[in-house]
């Protein structure tokens, strides 16, 4: 599953929005509580009636546009009169139906209403572990693809890629279906089987792919030291005193992000502070790898930015619908700022990966290697509301420090390298390596 937000405290709505939802939470009660009267007409009352709903209108000085609600009560009676099955759906079932179907009004697979139990998963989801196949997934100019395969998972070890096309979900065909609806038929219980039918480009037609269901325990960050490429210290054959590059490879942007980075740095660099017996590895640079990282928390995005850049300086801008831009500065101590860096991006890399590699590049001038980034840059804000039920609703923009707009655009690496299947088969990572010569140019500037 994935679902690309950023949850800030507080409440996601203000002004109208607030007060439109607390209106549509009466809606459905005064639907439950009068469900009786509506469940007693007779089949020959079939004068139309005017229902009114007051408090439900959008009014502006000048011009009150009033809801007329009785087509809604008139379709309700009709459902629950006629249909077949409706003696096996509840009033609540209907209501959660209901505000569903505000929210495909709006047209973006981004804000979503999630039921209790599906607010459940999405919980799951978010805090590393649940029961699916490991893939992030979204929809890319109308269709449903795959975002990102989390790594170790059956979604990665059945060869899924970023942007890979998903055509049917078993035997049910994608096209018109909610990121929400698809997430619902991929996931299911460890040891069952899904079966996608992928296209990817540069197929000529598209295959199924087969995969075993597990749970699914979300990576976050790993790190290792590398040596750069004819370093002398590996041309003399001390392999271990050539590793001298952090390489820090970040899956998401999840709740744990920012801590685990610390602990990361912390052995890296800070460990050798303060008499530590294993020492830092006093690295010369660093290669942070972004490549199929969907996203995650705002927050964790401009902690880790933190890191790289001066305080105050600018990371991200959101545009609201009328409010002025909200602008998020660094502000932690910036302890990396001076150490050279290059950051890898591919298809994969979206949401926060894109806030975090566009404002070190705006800022610092880092540069990006690999492929075009996904271009996710809208933002979700998580509201709870009754009954375990939540909302992600899209709020705002991403705007770049020096203006970029990230959505649908993404970001273009400063150097394009490929990879491909046969390099992946090879054992080789042409992408990571143009980034080792980058940064060796850097660190002897």
């Amino acid at each position: 599953m994935f679902k690309f937000f950023s949850a800030r405290g507080g409440s996601a709505f203000g002004g109208k929005n607030r007060y439109f939802v607390i209106g549509i939470l009466i809606i459905a009660a005064v639907a439950i509580a009068g469900g009786g009267f509506y469940f007693g007409y007779k089949k020959g009352t079939e004068k139309p009636q005017t229902v009114i709903i007051r408090g439900v209108a959008n009014l502006e000085e000048g011009n009150i546009e009033a809801v007329d609600f009785s087509l809604f009560w008139d379709v309700w009676r009709t459902l629950k009169e006629k249909y077949v099955g409706a003696d096996k759906i509840s009033n609540q079932d209907l209501v959660y139906g209901a505000i569903s179907g505000l929210f495909e009004s709006l047209k973006d697979p981004n804000s979503v209403f999630f039921p209790p139990t599906d607010a459940k998963k999405f919980n799951e989801d978010i805090s590393g572990e649940f029961s699916g196949i490991g893939a992030e997934i979204g929809i890319r100019n109308d269709q449903l693809v795959i975002i990102a395969p989390l790594k170790n998972t059956p979604a990665d070890r059945a060869g899924l890629k970023a942007i890979d096309k998903i055509l049917k979900i078993n035997d049910t065909i994608s096209i018109n279906l909610s990121v929400d609806e698809a997430v619902k038929l991929i996931r299911g219980e460890k040891g069952t089987t899904v079966i996608l039918n992928i296209l990817r480009n540069g197929w000529e037609k598209p295959k199924d792919i087969s995969i075993i269901r597990d749970t699914i325990q979300v990576p976050t960050l790993d790190w290792e030291m590398l040596a750069l490429p004819s370093s002398r210290a590996q041309a003399e054959g001390s392999e271990a005193e050539g590793k001298d590059i952090a390489y820090i490879h970040l899956y998401n942007f999840y709740e744990k992000a920012p801590f685990l980075f610390y602990q990361a740095i912390n052995e890296i660099i800070f460990s050798a502070i303060g008499g530590s017996a294993s020492g830092g590895k006093n690295p010369k640079g660093i290669v942070l790898d972004l490549r199929n990282n969907p996203g995650g928390y705002l927050e964790a995005s401009v902690n880790l930015a933190s890191w790289f850049l001066k305080s105050g300086e600018i990371v991200v801008k959101e545009e609201f619908r009328s409010d002025k831009p909200q602008i998020f500065k660094a502000q932690g101590n910036g302890f990396l700022k001076e150490m050279p860096i290059v950051i890898l991006i591919n298809e994969g890399s979206a949401s926060a990966s894109e806030i975090l590699a566009g404002a070190l590049r705006d800022n610092r001038g880092i540069k990006l290697i690999g492929k075009k980034s996904f271009g996710k840059g809208t933002v979700q804000e998580l509201q709870t509301l009754k009954n375990g039920a939540m909302a992600k609703i899209t709020i705002a923009h991403w705007i770049m420090p020096k203006g970029q707009l990230i959505d649908k655009n993404g970001l273009d690496p400063d150097y394009e390298v490929n990879l491909t299947e046969d390099d992946i088969k090879a054992g080789k990572d042409p992408q990571l390596e143009k980034a080792m010569e980058v940064l060796k140019s850097l660190i002897n500037h």
